[in-house]
């Protein structure tokens, strides 16, 4: 049995699709004609994923405005005055501010997951935004007639919601997307923030049963946005002991891009445990540069070195555009790097006699 290996989620959009978007929120679009478009787009990208040999596929997040907001998309009840994410480069990302309740998702994941399956008869995975990113909404001053308690509460049953609903579309896995928890230390180095994320998150992961969560994955990075980090400069062994305490089957983790990647394999290899499989990245979607067959059959041999075989999964760093109007990296690099992972992939396993 070779070494499972997935895309985490988003691709590039098209020229054509990013002119669409920006003529859509200038109201020159329709939402009909847009909707279309997505479309052909998630079409396409799925074609090109399995001509590349992916066996797990994503629609890569071709309708999604980011990999964060999905589920307010047509919310009342915000304010764009939120949260303030500042990346290395300089710019910024800013989520918007809830004034009132009680909160409801406006989309759920199941509805991109249902459109990416007519597409394919391969097994397609789904990312979900994790319910610790949606928390950061709230604002520092409560909200009157919704407390801070009860928007917690409503936001874990809509992350549950959101979950089992992609679930029972027929996910092959639905991964938490939880870039927030490197951050989370940068903002808060005593670690009590990260571990109310953890709380909230396995709040709504204890809800599924051991065989759903076989099926459940997180994902973790610095951030990946306009070839920027907002956290590299975390070290990550102060998160990744608590992001083992997370009740999923799967981890996917940033790796390629951190400068002593062993350090961090030898920190992993401590946090195992029975019945998880680890994802550890092999391509760097902030690089430029495609990564060859080989380097990445190196990265993944190297792992192995610490990880069990048995429990080794290969993956992206991150996502390519979380962010729908990031064009900092080209489509045709992307699913580049794409193969190149696939192809390295299966190297290693052939090096290791699997």
């Amino acid at each position: 049995m070779s070494i499972p290996t997935e895309p985490i989620g988003s691709i590039p959009r098209s020229r054509a699709l990013q002119e669409a978007l920006a003529e859509h929120a200038e109201g020159r679009l329709g939402d009909a004609e847009l909707a279309k478009l997505q479309e052909q787009a998630v079409a396409e990208t799925i074609a090109r994923l399995e001509q590349l040999g992916e066996t797990v596929l994503v629609d890569g997040d071709q309708a999604k405005p980011s990999t964060i907001t999905y589920p307010l998309t047509g919310l009342a009840s915000l304010s764009p005055d939120g949260a303030v994410i500042p990346f290395a480069d300089g710019h910024t990302r800013q989520l918007p501010r809830l004034t009132g309740g009680p909160f409801r998702y406006q989309v759920r994941a199941e509805t991109y997951l249902r459109d990416a399956l007519r597409h394919t008869d391969r097994p397609v995975k789904q990312s979900v935004v994790a319910p610790s990113a949606l928390s950061l909404l709230y604002p520092g001053e409560p909200i009157d007639g919704y407390p801070r308690e009860k928007f917690l509460s409503d936001l874990a049953s809509e992350a549950e919601a959101d979950i089992r609903g992609c679930l029972q579309a027929g996910a092959h896995r639905v991964q938490l997307d939880f870039t927030e928890g490197r951050l989370s230390l940068k903002l808060d180095p005593s670690g009590s923030v990260l571990d109310d994320f953890i709380a909230l998150n396995n709040e709504v992961l204890g809800r599924f049963t051991e065989e759903e969560g076989a099926r459940l994955g997180v994902h973790t990075d610095p951030g990946a946005d306009q070839d920027s980090t907002h956290s590299l400069d975390v070290d990550y062994a102060g998160l990744l002991p608590k992001l083992f305490r997370l009740k999923v089957g799967n981890f996917y983790l940033q790796l390629a891009g951190e400068p002593d990647p062993e350090r961090v394999l030898r920190i992993v290899a401590d946090q195992l445990r029975p019945g998880i499989r680890v994802f550890i990245g092999v391509t760097d979607p902030l690089s430029t540069t495609v990564e060859t067959s080989e380097e990445v059959r190196d990265r993944v041999l190297l792992a192995a070195r610490h990880i069990p075989v048995d429990q080794l999964g290969t993956c992206d760093d991150a996502g390519f555009s979380p962010f729908a109007d990031d064009t900092s990296t080209s489509r045709d690099l992307a699913f580049a790097k794409i193969e190149a992972r696939v192809r390295g992939t299966a190297l290693a396993s052939e090096a290791l006699g699997l």
